[in-house]
């Protein structure tokens, strides 16, 4: 993600930046708590979606296959990014100052945590947005082209979809860094993760400034294609159900009608995106003013970490939207109580 500063971080000795959660002993304790109740989420919540979907032949699908991307991307924030941010702020109240790379970016250190963890949560993030477009388009085809659902989406397209999408991500997380020796990855004191920001000292240099702006072009442009093809598709559910009723009454039944299941699950997709959007949305709105020359320090800590929880957050809507994704997902959880039941 993106922390823009015209500041060099090479000889900072200033006392790090307090959020509103981390200036006193009692909230970093509660931040902690939070951080760790996160990665257990993430983690539990993420491994059920994997399990319920390799494990169950009617989730084998396009669409069963693009949530078990979006469940690995989410799974990789949970394993590598947020338990970062707990060993730093452990670090930091048990020993009473920051652990020593968190005082310099990765231009002046030979390694740097940051190298490899502020490029998984950017790469994650851009998967889990072109994930969420790609079932957006998935469920539109499914909802306004019935007829041509089975033939246009495949299961070999679907992974090569997918493929494609993991290697375009990571390519635009570490892009700032192969085309630019200005932007380096930085700790920040802030947001309390590893961001991008510029390594020089100096006014901000038009070359980084274009590479930079690739982020919020990207992300604004699959978003709103996103939002606008949900909208087309919700609508032709909404007319199809005034014209239910008709056909019912009528006796005339057509093959070219959405399913009812493919109906159901564009509206959980439906609810991913909004859920995404509002996610994202902070992060957007941070961006734009750091870019104007805003700091926004705890502005900058709720943003990201707003973002991060979205990671915990599918599979609490298959759950809550998807019947037979909830059944699976209480049978693995609750094994024991399913035979008790049966006997």
């Amino acid at each position: 993600m993106i922390e823009t500063s015209a500041l060099s971080m090479l000889d900072r000795t200033e006392p790090a930046q307090c959020t509103v959660c981390c200036c006193t002993l009692v909230n970093k304790i509660f931040m902690v708590l939070f951080m760790v109740l996160l990665i257990f989420a993430t983690l539990i919540g993420n491994l059920v979606t994997l399990a319920v979907v390799v494990g169950n032949k009617h989730f084998h699908t396009p669409q069963g296959y693009l949530k078990a991307s979006l469940a690995v991307a989410d799974l990789a924030v949970g394993i590598f990014v947020v338990p970062l941010t707990v060993y730093a702020e452990v670090y930091i109240m048990v020993a009473g100052s920051a652990p020593e790379w968190t005082s310099y970016n990765s231009q002046s250190v030979t390694f740097h945590p940051c190298n490899i963890i502020g490029p998984i949560f950017a790469g994650c993030t851009f998967v889990s947005i072109t994930t969420i477009f790609l079932l957006t388009i998935e469920r539109s085809i499914a909802v306004l082209r019935p007829l041509h659902k089975d033939s246009v989406i495949t299961r070999k397209r679907t992974t090569i979809l997918i493929f494609f999408s993991w290697v375009g991500s990571f390519f635009l997380a570490v892009s700032p860094m192969v085309f630019s020796s200005e932007i380096a990855l930085e700790y920040n004191s802030c947001s309390r993760m590893c961001n991008y920001a510029l390594g020089t000292i100096g006014e901000f240099p038009s070359q980084a400034w274009n590479i930079l702006l690739l982020y919020p072009a990207f992300d604004f442009t699959l978003l709103g294609g996103t939002v606008v093809i949900n909208i087309i598709s919700l609508s032709s559910i909404r007319q199809h159900s005034k014209h239910r009723k008709t056909l019912a009454e009528t006796e005339i039944h057509t093959t070219s009608n959405p399913t009812f299941s493919d109906i159901k699950a564009a509206k959980t997709i439906g609810t991913l995106t909004v859920a995404f959007t509002a996610s994202f949305t902070p992060i957007a709105v941070f961006v734009v003013g750091n870019v104007l020359g805003n700091e926004w320090c705890n502005f900058s800590f709720f943003a990201f970490w707003i973002l991060a929880t979205n990671s915990c957050w599918n599979v609490i809507i298959y759950s809550v939207r998807d019947q037979k994704f909830r059944l699976r997902a209480h049978k693995l959880l609750m094994p024991h109580r399913q035979n008790t039941t049966k006997t």
